[in-house]
Parts: structure tokens; C-alpha cells; sequence
């Protein structure tokens, strides 16, 4: 890019989106231009129907324009739930298509990655997705390659995981259009304290313990990531422990110093917040979505999910639909 053009951004925001996506997306930008003393950056918000949207957090939205009227933006993101449908699916996936055929770079945040890969306009790319979606996308998407990075650019499709890492993609592009001097004043405008840039990992809780994953002791964590992998055709914990390279003795010990529980309790967690993502944003059968998480009866799978959920899915998908009949909103927003 170079540093004497500008740049506009637009911002394609569906019922019910995460608002801090957007906020972390511009807020940025603005800081760049008064830092640089330029206009360097542009954006526009835009609706499909160019009427008002609300945001998950109820707060409303006036969009600058309509998607069909969307012209001379260099690079459009979706930001929304996921859920995000357009109401005129043919008409309006038609049209960002059209938009990168002529050279807009596409985009998605948290969400957004939903609509995005429904248009079929992230078909031969990778993107990012934020872990809490990660399961629900890959049901939804199984051909799609999804990395675990907290932004992915992959040729002209730039995906950001969550608000957070859409600062890290402002702070990228303004690097890139002003120089680092201005990015770093930037980010300390905001007191950001870490750049990440492509290539850094998501930081995913570890299930009921203060720490996060890539920061248990080393066999844990690669328990972890073998429990993780093996969500549909779960392993034992002795094959595990085999695996790498310790004794199942050794392996639990070592778990309940880390994480207060033991390696199986830990992998049921898993399968359970996954069960719960396609219980909340697919449209599997409860069936379908046990054997995805490796029961072979949805019985088992509702008594382990009212275990750790307090509902059987059935009680949490009625309950899911109708609080988005009543609120129009998503949940949870990342």
C-alpha cells in the first residue's frame, strides 16, 4: 500500500452485532489520522437495506448506506452474530461478490465469518475464528480451513477473531499506511499493550482454572490439544497418556495440580461447550450433534449437558429461539 493513498473502509453490520468489533475497528483509524494529521482513512457503515440496525448491545445504529449503493470501498468487513442472514440472500451475496470481483478486499469480524462464508466468498481460504464459534463453524462449514490465529490474511480475505484482535488488523493497516512511528503512538494512545500480528495464537480459557490454555505445564497442554482434536472420537486417557509420553498416573496428577479436576472431567467440559455451540448455532439434531461430540446416544449427551448446563439442549435450544424472537439478538457477542 502506498502511504500517500487513502483507504476506505466499510462496514457491513447485520442485526444483533458485536458493537466493540466496530469500535475497535475505527477507533484506531481516527487516532491515526489526527496523530499523522491526514484523512488517510475513511469508513462508512452500511446495512443491507440501508435502514437502522441495532447492536447486541441495543444500542442503534444509522448506516451511511444501503449494500446495493456501497461504491468505492477498498475493503468491507461484516461484523454480526452468528446468525447473520441477509434478507435478500440471492441479492445481496450477489453483490459482494460483485464488490470482489472489482478488487474489495473482504472481511469479517467475530461473527461475521458466518455471512461471509455463506456468500461463498471464503470457499479456497483460510480465516479465523473465535474458539467460542469454532465448533458451530466447522459443522456449518467443513470444507472451509479455519486457523486458530487471532487474524488471518490470506490473499484478499482479512478475518479477525474478535474486538480485541480487529485493533490488532487497525493497527496492521495503519502500519502499513503510515509507518510504524504512527502505529506505535497509536496503540499506546490506547494503552494496548501487545501488537499481535498474523500468526499469533487466540488465547482460549482453561475450563475452570485462572490461566488459559498455552499457559498450562507442557504435558497438560498437550493433553489438551489432543482432547481438543479428538472431540467426535474421544480417546482414553490411558491412550492419551501414552501418546505423550507419561503415565496415566502421572497424567492426572498433573491435571488436578494445573486445572483442580481430573483429564476426564476436563474433556467432558470440552465436549460439552461444544455440544453447546451447535446447540446454539446450528440447526444439527440433537442426534446429529451427540455423535459430533462423541455419544453415541443423544440420551447420554442430554444427561451430561444438564449436568454441566443446568437444561437438556432440547430446554436450551426452544429457550435460544425464543429469546431471539422476542430480543433479535445473539448470544453470546465476542
Amino acid at each position: 500500500m502506498q502511504r500517500d493513498k487513502t483507504m476506505t473502509l466499510g462496514f457491513l453490520i447485520f442485526p444483533g452485532f458485536p458493537m466493540a468489533c466496530l469500535t475497535s475497528a475505527i477507533e484506531p483509524l481516527r487516532a491515526a489520522n489526527e496523530i499523522a494529521g491526514t484523512e488517510t482513512f475513511h469508513w462508512k457503515l452500511v446495512s443491507e437495506t440501508g435502514a437502522g440496525v441495532n447492536a447486541s448491545a441495543n444500542v442503534a445504529f444509522q448506516p451511511d448506506c444501503a449494500l446495493d449503493q456501497a461504491e468505492d470501498i477498498d475493503t468491507l468487513f461484516l461484523l454480526s452474530s452468528p446468525q447473520g442472514k441477509f434478507e435478500d440472500p440471492k441479492g445481496s451475496n450477489g453483490k459482494l461478490r460483485h464488490l470482489a470481483r472489482h478488487g474489495t478486499t473482504m472481511g469479517a469480524v467475530s461473527g461475521g465469518v458466518f455471512p461471509l462464508a455463506r456468500s461463498g466468498l471464503l470457499d479456497g481460504h483460510s480465516c479465523s475464528v473465535h474458539w467460542c464459534y469454532k465448533a458451530a463453524f466447522s459443522a456449518e462449514f467443513p470444507s472451509l480451513a479455519t486457523v486458530d490465529d487471532v487474524i488471518v490474511l490470506d490473499r484478499r480475505r482479512f478475518t479477525a477473531s474478535g474486538a480485541a484482535a480487529m485493533f490488532d488488523l487497525s493497527l496492521k493497516l495503519i502500519e502499513q499506511a503510515l509507518g510504524d512511528a504512527v502505529m506505535t503512538e497509536v496503540a499506546c494512545w490506547f494503552q494496548h499493550p501487545m501488537v499481535r500480528a498474523e500468526g499469533v495464537r487466540q488465547k482460549i480459557p482453561a475450563f475452570k482454572t485462572d490461566s488459559t490454555a498455552d499457559s498450562l505445564p507442557p504435558p497438560v497442554a498437550k493433553a489438551v490439544e489432543l482432547f481438543a482434536d479428538n472431540l467426535e472420537h474421544p480417546v482414553s486417557i490411558r491412550d492419551a497418556a501414552s501418546e505423550i509420553g507419561v503415565s496415566p498416573r502421572q497424567l492426572e496428577r498433573s491435571f488436578k495440580s494445573a486445572t483442580g479436576q481430573s483429564p476426564a472431567i476436563y474433556y467432558r467440559t470440552l465436549r460439552m461447550n461444544a455440544a453447546r455451540q451447535l446447540v446454539m448455532y446450528s440447526r444439527d439434531s440433537i442426534t446429529s450433534i451427540a455423535n459430533a461430540v462423541g455419544y453415541a446416544t443423544s440420551s447420554t449427551l442430554s444427561q451430561h449437558y444438564r449436568d454441566s448446563f443446568g437444561v437438556t439442549p432440547q430446554e436450551e435450544r426452544r429457550k435460544v429461539n425464543l429469546f431471539r424472537v422476542q430480543d433479535n439478538r445473539p448470544i453470546p457477542s465476542a
